[in-house]
């Protein structure tokens, strides 16, 4: 039986896969979502005799179901290969009792790799089955990682262009010299004045702009996104919650059936809701532990039910996670309102016109899964000293959020459940504060010196993406307003 897709905000729209992957967002502004949760068709003992690439297969094959074996082992193959520097692509540590899978083992030292790695080949083998002629425009908001490992990902891609607006002053040194760096002849970067919400809002109003896609047409140009509101982003990180539970039962850590927690720091929300689609998938997973800095919005709807955006953005540590508008939210919102486009279409543009939404009694009990919780900057820091100080383990910023709410929810619940943690960025791409946090004596220091002390203090190798940057040039200096965004894509097209 084929999977079809459907829009969260029009229950006409229902598409294939390969087109989800294509139109990246649906035509209303809804996002793409299964019709139906396909369950697991291998055992957890089979799954955890297979490779990473194996996995891959068994998961993505149940949700892209109109491509081929041939097609989609050949995009698996194509993405998990040497561009990582571990064979097992995304290894578990175990400290200070829990789990941490490490997710950034790919070229760009952040979890968006895994699953950017494999949309480029995912949106190619699209079109040339949906008879795509156009050249795809890839246009995309970063918060700092989706940025670097889309323009990785999508670099000399034959066919396409790749767009990329990030806040100037809204990522980590690391992060900016990583994107600004970038070469390709089909890449482009631009600075926005202002945070992540105004580029990702500024983008969604691009793509919405019919006048501008007729004109796009005629010159031989569509566009797509790589941003976590694809569909082609969201099924490849299933895979690695089906991995890790699959490691976990080789390891003999836990029984085949055994229920596990999963911690996820959580900005745009579609890695958590991934996790969350693991589970409707069969995987035991107990509770999704949504773990928020102090851009606490994602905490604040899991207390009250209520989405507010309207307050403060405060910029931190943990810059990937400095957002208000959490768009994989809507995909949740969509399955607790009955899988009702209406209910839904009614509460993003409640959301779009005041700036929150509240969701029903009804909707909230169905909600029973998630925990929610934030951690300050402070306690934050604290527990990547901690760590470091107790086990000799270095976190990066963002995965100190998700173990400081780990702490929280443990303390809380007094739940012993075996957890999962997901480690989502290097501390290479974020050594100031990491070092900063471990002893403020750093702070003298150069960024690259830092990385040098990072080195020998985790004992853990400096990645080849952060050799890389060391000395590269500035490829991409252009920075605009936010109402200069359509100009700029405008003129990179020349249309």
């Amino acid at each position: 039986m084929s999977l079809f897709y459907r829009s969260t905000r029009d229950d006409s729209v229902k598409v294939t896969a390969s087109q989800a992957i294509l139109k990246g967002l649906a035509a209303d502004g809804g996002l793409y979502v299964p019709e139906q949760i396909p369950a697991l068709d291998k055992s957890f003992e089979e799954l955890s005799k297979m490779s990473y690439q194996e996995v891959a297969y068994e998961v993505m094959k149940l949700m892209l179901d109109d491509f081929t074996e041939e097609e989609l082992k050949n995009c698996i193959n194509k993405a998990y290969d040497s561009k990582f520097d571990t064979k097992v692509i995304a290894p578990l540590v175990k400290a200070d009792g829990a789990y941490y899978l490490e997710l950034f083992h790919g070229s760009t030292i952040a979890f968006k790799d895994m699953a950017l790695s494999i949309l480029p080949h995912l949106l190619i083998t699209s079109a040339k089955k949906n008879n795509v002629k156009n050249e795809i425009v890839i246009l995309t908001a970063t918060s700092g990682d989706t940025g670097k490992a889309a323009l990785a990902g999508f670099a000399d891609v034959k066919g396409t262009k790749i767009i990329v607006f990030y806040p100037k002053h809204g990522v980590s040194p690391i992060q900016e010299k990583q994107m600004v760096t970038q070469k390709g002849d089909n890449t482009y970067v631009i600075g926005i004045n202002g945070n992540f919400d105004d580029a990702q809002t500024g983008v969604k109003k691009i793509f919405g702009d019919k006048e501008l896609e007729k004109v796009m047409n005629e010159a031989g140009y569509q566009f797509s996104s790589a941003n976590s509101i694809n569909i082609g982003r969201l099924v490849p990180q299933i895979v690695y919650y089906v991995y890790a539970y699959a490691r976990l039962l080789a390891d003999g850590e836990v029984k085949a059936g055994e229920a596990i927690n999963v911690v996820v720091p959580t900005g745009n929300f579609g890695n958590i809701l991934a996790a969350f689609y693991a589970k409707n998938m069969g995987l035991p997973i107990h509770k999704l532990i949504c773990a928020s800095n102090e851009n606490k919005v994602l905490y604040d709807f899991f207390t009250t039910g209520t989405y507010d955006r309207n307050r403060e953005f405060v910029l931190t540590t943990s810059p990937s996670m400095d957002i208000l508008i959490s768009s994989n939210l809507e995909r949740l919102i969509y399955r607790i309102a009955g899988n009702s486009a209406e209910k839904n279409a009614s509460l993003m543009q409640s959301l779009k016109e005041s700036g929150k939404y509240e969701i029903t009694d009804d909707m909230k009990a169905q909600l029973s899964d998630f925990y929610g919780n934030y951690a300050t900057e402070a306690e934050d820091a604290a527990m990547i000293k901690k760590l470091y100080e107790d086990t000799g383990y270095v976190i990066d910023t963002h995965t100190a959020v998700a173990a400081s709410v780990y702490e929280k929810y443990r303390k809380e619940t007094g739940d012993t459940t075996k957890t999962v943690i997901a480690s989502t960025a290097s501390p290479y791409k974020f050594t100031r504060s990491v070092m900063d946090a471990i002893d403020n004596k750093y702070d003298v220091m150069s960024d690259f010196e830092l990385v040098d002390e990072l080195s020998k203090l985790s004992k853990v190798k400096v990645p080849q993406a952060i050799e890389d940057i060391r000395t590269a040039p500035v490829l991409h200096d252009t920075i605009c307003d936010v109402d200069k965004m359509c100009d700029n894509v405008k003129r990179i097209l020349h249309i």
